[in-house]
């Protein structure tokens, strides 16, 4: 994950439904076509994520794990 970003946050230790509500809340201060870049350690965020880009029209263009860490890249609508 090598993209420039426009916000990016670290929500480590974070659980349910956390990590989604701050990423929703730093979405809602973006403009459209920027991107943020979330880490996140909670394994339920990845289909967090993945509901959320389909159902919201933000495009979830980058999802992956290593180790424990889980990293998603999202360009707002």
């Amino acid at each position: 994950m090598n993209e420039v970003v426009d916000v990016e946050l670290d929500l480590s230790g974070l659980v349910c439904p956390l990590p989604l509500l701050k990423t929703k809340q730093a979405l809602n201060r973006m403009e459209s076509g920027q991107k943020i870049k979330v880490l996140a350690t909670d394994p339920g965020s990845e289909r967090d994520f993945q509901v959320f880009a389909e159902q919201s029209g933000n495009k979830l263009l980058e999802m992956q794990q290593l180790d424990s860490q889980f990293q998603y890249l999202l360009q707002k609508r």
